[in-house]
């Protein structure tokens, strides 16, 4: 008996009950939190619809939330880039505050019209409640991580009725090119709890119908690589448009208030003077519409120059749904040049433009199955895996790293002997990780104790 209590397996349940355990309340957490904001997020877009007239009020909504965050949000601002720093070097617990924050500045952000979305809330609320549970269950500096990484698989999981693609987001998004295996376990039952919890409160995610799938052939692979180096450029422009007119913003406009304050302004006068107003807030409608029916070809391009706008000028919320919306109507509009089916364009489109500017193509690919079904898998991934090859070492999240390139140019070698003193005094490993950049220059070198080979970091 004494010799059963060595094996590794018989080690191993003491350690997956407590993750099962952890993941599952944080995942409760997580998933009531975002069935609250979505109910709530339908409601404010409902009212804004019936009240045009609401949107010059985004300036005054933008300045009073501006106003708060100065106040009472400045350990919390930085949002899902937050998150992914504590992950790679934890520090201090999230506040609680970015819980009420993020939720109440993104609501009033698409009560009045402005063009976010959604999943950057969801996940900073999922990724700071469950944090809470660092103290109550005595966590060390390493299981922290992970706690981080189950929040926010939960609030992806739980925003978008995605349980699996939720899980491999919290572990893919934190660096480009390296996965977090030890964190796999608990993500995935984070993401599942999460997702049966917001249902279970009575929330409906949109379903797409996309029909017949495309036999693959060689034009039609052909096709979907051509589209995905379209839609990775697009997500490449989109990452350093918003990066570069937020650093402008803040450059010009000292004091943050007044950011989203003028931002609200030139936005409110461009959605009056162009009719524009199916192109603020999360735009659903239209992400269906073009699975349905042929769109304008400039409609990727309008929401591209809104969001930009509200996310560059300071409006909280997230870029992922608005990314699929500039996806999946980009996806529409070259569906006819490339004689494939709007349907399926559009929806390789809206998962695609987003592995480009998160550089998640593991994550998009199973979104697309659990969205739209497995037999769309192949082309899916075909879409998604060029267009992240395509969009270059930008991303939505400057926080993100650069633990691999992305092809043999940017493989960039560390010189041998660089080694890190591993956390909790083990014996040091040899890095070969790189730090990102957001700009799209030249990965740097670097020591990063979070992102490794394979272990688990510890």
């Amino acid at each position: 008996m004494h010799k059963l209590k060595r094996f590794e397996q018989l080690e191993l349940l003491p350690y997956l009950g407590k993750c099962f355990l952890i993941a599952c309340v944080a995942a409760a957490l997580a998933g009531s939190a975002s069935a609250f904001f979505l109910i709530c997020l339908d409601r404010a877009t409902a009212w804004r619809e019936a009240h045009r007239w609401a949107i010059w009020l985004l300036p005054v909504a933008g300045f009073a939330v501006g106003w708060l965050y100065h106040l009472l949000g400045k350990p919390v601002v930085a949002g899902n880039n937050l998150i992914i720093d504590e992950i790679h070097d934890p520090k201090k617990v999230v506040p609680l505050r970015m819980v009420p924050l993020v939720l109440g500045g993104t609501i009033v952000s698409h009560l009045f019209g402005a063009s976010v979305g959604r999943e950057g809330t969801a996940v900073q609320m999922g990724a700071a409640l469950a944090d809470q549970l660092t103290h109550a269950f005595r966590l060390q500096r390493e299981d922290r991580r992970i706690l981080l990484m189950i929040g926010m698989s939960a609030g992806f999981a739980s925003v978008f009725g995605t349980p699996l693609a939720g899980a491999v987001f919290g572990l893919e998004v934190l660096a480009i090119g390296r996965m977090r295996y030890d964190a796999l376990f608990p993500c995935i039952v984070a993401g599942i709890v999460a997702d049966q919890v917001c249902l279970a409160w009575g929330v409906h995610h949109v379903q797409y119908a996309v029909g017949a799938i495309a036999p693959i052939s060689a034009w039609s692979v052909v096709a979907v690589v051509i589209a995905g180096i379209a839609f990775g450029l697009v997500g490449m422009a989109f990452a350093t448009s918003a990066h570069k007119l937020g650093a402008l913003v803040k450059r010009y406009i000292t004091f943050p208030p007044l950011r989203p304050f003028v931002g609200g302004i030139a936005i409110a006068t461009a959605v009056w003077a162009l009719d524009a107003y199916h192109y603020i807030g999360l735009g659903i409608p239209d992400i269906v519409r073009s699975f349905q029916q042929p769109m304008q070809p400039w409609d990727f391009l309008a929401k591209f120059g809104f969001t930009v706008a509200s996310l560059g000028t300071g409006f909280k919320g997230g870029e992922v749904t608005p990314l699929f919306y500039i996806g999946a109507t980009l996806g529409n509009a070259l569906a006819p040049l490339l004689h494939m089916p709007f349907a399926l364009m559009a929806a390789i489109g809206f998962v695609a433009v987003f592995s480009g500017a998160a550089n998640t193509p593991i994550t998009t690919t199973i979104m697309a199955m659990e969205l739209f079904g497995t037999g769309i898998g192949p082309l899916a991934a075909i879409g998604c895996v060029t267009a992240y090859l395509f969009s270059g070492h930008a991303g939505i999240y400057h926080a993100q790293r650069v633990g691999h390139g992305k092809h043999r140019k940017h493989r960039l070698p560390v010189p041998d002997g660089i080694q890190r003193a591993e956390p909790g005094g083990s014996r040091p490993q040899t890095e070969t990780a790189v730090t990102p950049v957001a700009n799209g220059k030249q990965p740097r070198r670097s020591i990063d104790p979070a992102v490794t080979t394979g272990e688990s970091g510890q």
